[in-house]
């Protein structure tokens, strides 16, 4: 690794390469005056942004681009957007967004060879990218960057023949792709497509261990030049998500010598992209959790494990062909898409447990005269809301993106192989453990009256603490073992994914249900008051599939106990347990073999996704009082790891809430 190069790029000395183009900025309404196609604003759009890049090399790389013209105007005027969102659902900023492209075949063939099929847009925006390849070649002579221009003279024009080659190659696709406008553009299943140029430098005495592991180190640099232009609800929510390991198309086990080099390489960099994804199963060797935990402990919030036994049936059930289910990868976050042919919506839209939960408190409650009219009230409210859900996200439409559909092994501009949207569903925990508690305390031991619950929920516990104790802090949470609630999860997970059976999006394709939050474990808690399991109103939600933040648990165990209970071929759409340790749980020698036995013993019991956090309360409480001396302090936020100092106080105050466990 160069420590110079490392601590360029994390001083932030590149940004002074950066400028702002004042004279795109009205493109917009020029595009409109002429009435151009967005296929054409697209394409005009791109040739611009990268005929205004200038080449520069920052010290020591290896793998050059770097954005200097860093503003990308919008193709559509206000009043065009307007007459857009009038006749369709544009989903979050209207540009493509979670797809894993086909980046195996092109590296492989070249962009001249894909040029040949192209359609005119995806020839212009080839030849803007070689223009600007050719240009940074040009640069690198001047400058007797020899290697590098021996690179650059056949990539991206013409196939890899080397990793270094194949590297170059892929920052130069990524980078365009940004440039184009899409957004969260994932790595895929990188150690697969890649190591076939690994084994062959070594096998041939270009490269060994040491020298591709440094290589590999300048590459992971790359991703973190310009990832802070790229947009995310916060900064770090990037989408530049990496899968390791996994099966291969005959169902063997595929972690290899390059699956070894990239987590090696995170642990050396100690930096949030790429973000890593190992897929597991009950075959992963035990040593395969241990180098994952590595990555754990040294706080970086990943990797995120997969479980493949669980995943891939999953998929196939739902219709995705074998061969496809298993070259799964994980979207920007942790949703399950296919590389190359998939063009699947994964995060459309998300369901609120406890809302459902509320409005039949309110609406039904008082009229049921057991547990299981009540429960049947949920089924339906979740039913109802699954259905409005379906009829928001109708008539789907996004920005044709050119050079995307140039690197799909499908034509994306209107969907691919595989079309399904994807929903998340918030705050199970808290929807469950209020429902065991009007199971267990208003219609088994008539403890609580209905009336008083309802006034207790509604008047935030205020007048009475008694109950908010017992509530709070006696009643069964899930994340206990404790089938009341666990019970609960199961149904409502079960009823969410039920109601999508048999429908029909308006791309052909179906509905997932998922069980992860996104951000929305902030702004659902915030569309109800308290709820009857004890959470105060203006509390969050647990983050993605996790207990509430205030559960009083047994223990790490009994939480995956908890929730490996539910049947995840019904909710597969991704969404992972997630837990914090203490980093003082590290200090053991046994540490990292304890946490890869706890994650491999989530595996064996049928858990679909984990992801873990090395948290240090005083550390993240010192960072807020003086960010500027904990710029590089990493935390896991939902489905992605970021800098703790760079995020909005209410999801630095999430992370503080969390509970902290040991093994």
């Amino acid at each position: 690794m160069s420590k110079i190069l490392r601590e360029f790029i994390t001083s932030k000395k590149h940004h002074t390469y950066r400028k702002t183009v004042d004279e795109i900025n009205n493109m917009a309404e020029e595009f409109a005056s002429l009435g151009l196609s967005p296929k054409e604003r697209m394409t005009r759009r791109l040739e611009k942004m990268l005929s205004l890049q200038e080449p520069q090399f920052l010290p020591d790389e290896k793998i050059c681009f770097l954005r200097t013209a860093i503003n990308i105007p919008d193709i559509f005027t206000k009043a065009e957007w307007d007459e857009i969102n009038k006749k369709h659902h544009i989903h979050e900023l209207g540009y493509m967004s979670n797809l894993s492209p086909d980046y195996e075949s092109v590296i492989a063939e070249g962009l001249l060879k894909r040029k040949e099929t192209a359609d005119e847009y995806g020839k212009r925006a080839i030849d803007a990218i070689i223009n600007l390849a050719d240009r940074y070649c040009s640069e690198a002579e001047k400058q007797g960057k020899t290697e590098l221009v021996n690179v650059l003279k056949r990539v991206p024009r013409y196939g890899a023949t080397s990793l270094y080659e194949a590297l170059q190659f892929f920052r130069i696709i990524h980078f365009s792709l940004w440039l184009e406008g899409n957004y969260h553009i994932t790595v895929g299943r990188f150690d697969q497509y890649m190591y076939p140029y690994l084994k062959s430098d070594i096998e041939k005495g270009i490269l060994n261990e040491a020298s591709a592991l440094e290589l590999l180190e300048d590459f992971f640099l790359s991703f973190n030049k310009d990832s802070d232009l790229y947009p995310g609800v916060q900064q770090g929510d990037n989408g530049q998500s990496m899968v390791l390991g996994g099966m291969d198309k005959d169902g063997n086990d595929a972690f290899n010598l390059l699956s070894d080099l990239c987590l090696k390489a995170s642990a050396n960099l100690l930096l949030i992209d790429p973000k890593i994804n190992l897929r597991v199963s009950k075959n992963t060797p035990l040593e395969v959790f241990e180098k994952g935990s590595i990555l754990t402990k040294a706080g970086l919030g990943f990797p995120q494990y997969s479980n493949d036994d669980v995943v891939i049936n999953a998929l196939v059930k739902l219709g995705y062909s074998l061969d496809d289910a298993r070259d799964y990868v994980v979207a920007a976050c942790w949703e399950f898409i296919v590389p190359k042919v998939g063009a699947d919506v994964a995060n459309i839209g998300a369901l609120n447990f406890p809302k459902v939960i509320d409005t039949c408190l309110h609406r039904d409650l008082e009229n049921c005269n057991t547990f299981d009219e009540f429960k049947s009230a949920v089924k339906a409210e979740i039913k109802a809301q699954a259905d409005e859900l379906c009829k928001l996200v109708d008539n789907l439409w996004f920005i044709p993106s050119p050079f995307m559909n140039v690197m799909m092994a499908c034509e994306i501009y209107d969907g691919g192989k595989y079309n399904n949207f994807g929903f998340h569903g918030t705050g199970v925990a808290t929807a469950a453990d209020s429902l065991a508690v009007i199971e267990k305390y208003i219609f088994g031991e008539g403890r609580i009256t209905k009336a008083e619950l309802i006034n207790a929920v509604d008047t935030d516990f205020e007048n009475n603490a008694e109950l908010l104790h017992l509530l709070r802090f006696e009643a069964p949470k899930m994340g206990n073992d404790d089938d009341l609630s666990d019970n609960n999860a199961v149904m409502l997970l079960d009823t969410f994914g039920d109601s999508l059976v048999g429908k029909t999006n308006c791309r052909g394709g179906i509905y997932r249900a998922g069980t992860g939050s996104a951000m929305y474990y902030l702004w659902h808690a915030d569309e109800i008051g308290a709820s009857p399991d004890g959470r105060r109103k203006g509390e969050p939600f647990g983050t993605n599939f996790s207990a509430s933040l205030f559960a009083k648990l047994n223990g790490p165990i009994s939480i995956i106990k908890s929730f490996t209970k539910p049947n995840f071929e019904k909710v597969i759409n991704g969404g992972p347990l997630t837990l914090e340790f203490a980093s003082s749980m590290f200090e053991g020698e046994e540490s990292i073999q304890k946490l890869a036995a706890f994650v491999k013993a989530f595996v064996d019991m049928g858990g679909h996704q984990m992801q873990l956090n090395a948290v240090n309360t005083e550390k993240l409480k010192e960072a807020q009082a003086h960010p500027e001396l904990h710029q590089q302090l990493v935390v896991r936020i939902w489905g992605w790891s970021a800098y703790f100092v760079e995020l909005d106080p209410e999801y630095q105050d999430h992370v503080l809430r969390r509970q902290q466990y040991s093994v």
